[in-house]
Parts: structure tokens; sequence; C-alpha cells
């Protein structure tokens, strides 16, 4: 019997005023579907920090979603990195994604603050300490950009479980068997903890190629050929749709029971290809007299 998984989205706090009635357009077009949790990213840099906390703070209050705030080690003493966290738990905030976080716009690689965390494991095993949330963390199932070798990112992803992680969630990727390769690596090196799949709904082919790049995801070859006989045909869309549910799909079949959707603020694609997989929004009645 297929099991219907549990789902959870990530969202990006809006610069723009255009940016904010499409964060908030996503919001209300994906809420309804339930998920497990919702989680903000943090602008390169830190440099959305004040943005993500608004909307963790109004996702949280509005749309009654348990809100996982992303926090970084970029650009702030470890002192002004904690006094963050405190704030999201004054707004009620109970979740973290604990990063490292890419380096500041204009910087080749990550350099740490003097004064700040030197890695997510330090920064994990800070808010560990705190005993305020529940800590999930970040995971390469392909060798990041940084990494010394191939086992490299399953011993760092010990490292943070050890620390005091209780979940990861994983960079995107094209083949399932990617995925399962990973996972059964971190059975191996006595990870226990539930390791999620990032899923990336292809609303732009280019622009998912550029994330791929820059976070080391392998693009097959064939899966190339075939967006580019589609966009030929004006079936970039079908051809998305089909190619993220049927990963999906996979996935579950192979034991999967979370999935975790970037939605990069565009909600349609990650919409269809949920219902695709069984999942119905839940709606909500109104009391009649």
């Amino acid at each position: 019997m297929t099991v219907t998984p549990r789902i959870s989205f990530e969202f990006f706090p809006p610069q723009t005023l255009d940016a904010s009635f499409r964060l908030w357009e996503t919001v209300q077009m994906l809420a309804p579907l339930k998920p497990s949790f919702a989680s903000v990213t943090y602008g390169a840099g830190g440099t959305t920090r004040k943005l993500t906390h608004e909307a963790v703070a109004t996702i949280g209050r509005n749309y009654g979603l348990n809100v996982a705030a992303h926090l970084t080690c970029v650009d702030a003493t470890r002192a002004e990195t904690l006094e963050i966290a405190e704030s999201y738990a004054a707004a009620g905030v109970t979740e973290i994604v604990a990063l490292r976080g890419d380096a500041p716009k204009g910087a080749d690689r990550f350099t740490a603050h003097p004064e700040g965390f030197a890695s997510s494991v330090e920064l994990v095993e800070a808010l560990a300490r705190t005993g305020k949330f529940k800590i999930r963390v970040g995971a390469y199932p392909e060798p990041h950009p940084d990494a010394a070798d191939k086992t490299a990112d399953v011993t760092w992803l010990k490292r943070k479980i050890d620390a005091g992680a209780t979940s990861a969630i994983t960079q995107f990727f094209f083949n399932a068997d990617t995925f399962f390769r990973f996972r059964d690596a971190c059975a191996k090196a006595g990870i226990d903890a539930p390791v999620i799949p990032g899923i990336l709904p292809i609303i732009s082919w280019e622009g998912a190629k550029k994330f791929a790049a820059r976070c080391g995801t392998q693009v097959p070859a064939s899966l190339d050929e075939a967006f580019r006989l589609a966009a030929r045909d004006g079936r970039e869309e079908l051809l998305a749709l089909t190619q993220c549910t049927s990963l999906c799909a996979r996935l579950i079949e192979g034991g999967v029971e979370d999935l975790h959707f970037y939605t990069l603020n565009r909600p349609n694609l990650t919409r269809e290809v949920v219902r695709a997989l069984g999942i119905a929004p839940e709606v909500a009645l109104e009391k009649v007299a």
C-alpha cells in the first residue's frame, strides 16, 4: 500500500512589495495542505534577518503553521546569533533550521566572524543548550562544494546530529537513487535521525541548473535534453509536473515518509505535485445557524 507522505514547505522572506504579495499568496494557497512545518530562509550573509523574523511571526500567527526559522552563522557574533534565537522563542517559534550559511555577497568562501560560530556544529550545540528548540539541519546527498571528500558530508551530518539536531533536510537532487545512497551511508554511519529529502519543483529549468551549479547537484544529461525538447514544443510545465511527481513517487516507494518542498514562493507547481501524491487541501467549514 502506498503511504501518503508528510509534507513541508520552504518560503523566503520578501524584500519588495510585489514579493510580499507573492509570499502571502503562496502561504494562503499551500497552508490548507496542512504541512507538518514550514521553514523560512535567511538571505545570503544574513541580509534578510529582520524580514525573516517578521515573516516567521506572521505565518505562525495568521496561518497557524508550525514555522521553523532558519538561523545561520554568517556575519554575526555568537551573542547576536543567540539573541536572534531568543527573539524567535519570544515569538512562539519552537523549531530552528540551523545552518552554517552561504558566504556574504562578494566573498568566495564562508569565513567565520571573529566572535561568531565557526560552523553549524557549534551553532547546533549552542541552540541545544538553550533547551528551547527542535533543531533541524541541512544535509548534502551529493558532495558540498566545500567538502574535503565524498564521505565528508555524512561525517559532518553525524557531528550535527550528535551535537543535538533531531532531523536533517537535504539539498535538492534530481535522481531518487542519489538520496537512497545517501540514506544508506547515513545509516551505516550510525545516523538514526530522520533525513528528509528536499524537493525542488522546476519552475524554470535554466534557474534550476544555476541553483544546481552553486550547490553541487548533478544535472542528468537526459533531463537537460528532455527540457530542451519540452521548451521547443511548449511542454515545460507538463514535464516539470511529471518529473517532480515521479521523483516523489519513487522516494515514497523507497520508504520515504516526509518530503520538503523548496517552493521559491511560487505555489502552483508544488500544489499540483502534492495533489498528484494524493494530498488534498483541508477546507474550513463555516458555522451555520
